[in-house]
C-alpha cells in the first residue's frame, strides 16, 4: 500500500488514478480538501475498496501517526503542498504552514516509521521554482544546480526539500527527492495558466498574460510526470534528487496562443478568433524570467521519457476541459464560495491573516 498526501489535488489525483490503474496496488489519500483539491478529481474511485480516502491535515502529527500504524504502508508519496505562486505573495503564511511544518510534521512520523519497516520510502515531490530564474539561453537546471527561490512559494518548497535532505543524512531516513516542471492535463485547478485560459476564452472572457508574455516554462504533461514519479519511487537511488521536465519550453504567450488556435478549431467563437481576448496586464513581482529543466539524469539512469510532445499533451487537455465542461463550472463554483466565505470571516472577525483583499478581489473577478 501506498500513502498518498494531498492526493485530491491536480497531480497527485492523476497520479493516485493512473497507479491504481497501472498496478492495482492500494492507496490510502489524506487530503485536507482545501480550495484546489476536491474529491470530483476522484470520482471514478468512489466505489474502489483499493483508495481509502481521509480528510485530513498532515501537520496533525497524531492522525498520521495512527494511519501509518493502520496501514502499514511501503512509501509515502508526499505530494501536499501550497503551489500557486500568486497567492503565496498575497498570503505567504499557509505556504509556509502546510510545505515546510507540514513537511516537517510528516517527516518526524516517517522517521518513526521506516525504523519498524523495513523497505520504506519517501518520496517528496518538488519544483523546478526552487532554482530560481535562467538567463534565455543559460543551460537547463541539473540537479546540481544551486537553490535560488524568488517567491514564498518557492522559498518554501526549498526549506522543504533541505529538511529531506537533512533527514536523509542526519537520520538515513530512505528519502528521494523530485523536482518537476510545469505541470498541465485533466483536473487542474482554474488558477493556473492553462485551465484559466481555457476557462476564460469559452467564457469569452479577457485571457490576462503577465507583462509580455514572454516569461518561458518547460511543459510536462501530468501523466508523463506520475510514470517518472513511478519509477523513481521503484527504482531510484535513495538519498538522490531526479529532475523531471517535457523538454518543452514554450514562452506564456506562445502557449495562450496555441490554446486559442485549438479552441477556435474546436469550439469557435462567433465572430472572432479566441486570440482576439488576449490582455497585457501588470507583470507579478519577482516573475521569473525562465525556467528548464535537463532530464538526463532520470532517462539515463531509469529510462523514462515523455510520451507526449507538447503538441499532443495539450490537444488531450483542450479535449478534456471541453469534455469535461462540469467539472470546470463545478470547481469555479466552489472557489467562489471560498472567496466569499473568506471575505465574510474577514467582517465577522473570525480570521487575522488572510490573503491581501486586493489580490482575492482580483482572483474573483477572473474566475467569475
Amino acid at each position: 500500500m501506498l500513502f498518498v498526501t494531498g492526493g485530491a489535488g491536480f497531480i497527485a489525483s492523476n497520479f493516485v488514478l493512473s497507479s491504481i490503474a497501472a498496478t492495482g496496488e492500494p492507496i490510502v489519500n489524506l487530503d485536507k480538501l482545501t480550495y484546489a483539491g476536491t474529491l470530483r478529481n476522484l470520482e471514478a474511485l468512489r466505489a474502489d475498496s483499493r483508495h481509502v480516502f481521509v480528510r485530513g491535515d498532515i501537520c496533525d502529527r497524531e492522525l498520521v501517526r495512527q494511519l501509518l500504524q493502520k496501514h502499514r504502508p511501503r512509501a509515502i508519496v508526499h505530494f501536499a503542498a501550497e503551489s500557486h505562486v500568486d497567492r503565496s505573495i498575497a498570503g505567504p503564511a499557509d505556504f509556509v504552514q502546510t510545505n515546510v511544518i507540514g513537511t516537517f510534521s510528516l517527516l518526524e512520523e516517517a522517521r518513526t516509521y521506516f525504523e519498524r519497516s523495513p523497505g520504506f520510502r519517501f518520496l517528496h515531490i518538488s519544483t523546478d521554482e526552487v532554482y530560481g530564474s535562467l538567463a534565455p539561453r543559460a543551460p537547463a537546471f541539473t540537479e546540481a544546480a544551486p537553490y535560488a527561490p524568488n517567491s514564498p512559494y518557492a522559498a518554501s518548497k526549498a526549506a522543504a526539500d533541505h529538511l529531506v535532505r537533512a533527514y536523509i543524512h542526519t537520520y538515513g531516513l530512505p528519502a528521494l527527492t523530485t523536482n518537476c516542471s510545469n505541470n498541465y492535463g485533466p483536473h487542474q485547478y482554474p488558477e493556473k495558466l492553462i485551465p484559466l485560459m481555457i476557462r476564460n476564452a469559452l467564457a469569452g472572457e479577457p485571457l490576462p498574460v503577465y507583462g509580455d508574455g514572454r516569461n518561458v516554462r518547460d511543459w510536462l504533461y501530468v501523466t508523463d510526470h506520475c510514470e517518472a514519479l513511478r519509477l523513481v519511487l521503484e527504482k531510484g537511488r535513495l538519498g538522490e534528487t531526479y529532475n523531471i521536465g517535457g523538454a518543452a519550453e514554450r514562452a506564456n504567450l506562445e502557449v495562450v496562443n496555441a490554446l486559442c488556435a485549438a479552441l477556435d478549431e474546436a469550439r469557435p467563437r462567433k465572430g472572432d478568433r479566441h486570440a482576439g481576448l488576449i490582455t497585457f496586464v501588470k507583470d507579478r513581482p519577482g516573475h521569473d524570467l525562465r525556467y528548464a529543466m535537463d532530464s538526463s539524469k532520470i532517462r539515463r539512469e531509469l529510462g523514462w521519457q515523455p510520451r507526449e510532445s507538447f503538441e499532443s499533451g495539450l490537444a488531450k487537455t483542450v479535449r478534456w476541459y471541453l469534455e469535461n465542461d462540469t467539472w470546470l463550472s463545478t470547481v469555479t463554483d466552489s472557489w467562489v464560495e471560498e472567496v466569499e466565505r473568506r471575505w465574510q470571516d474577514r467582517v465577522d472577525g473570525k480570521i487575522e491573516s488572510r490573503p491581501a483583499d486586493e489580490a482575492i478581489e482580483e482572483a474573483r473577478k477572473k474566475l467569475r
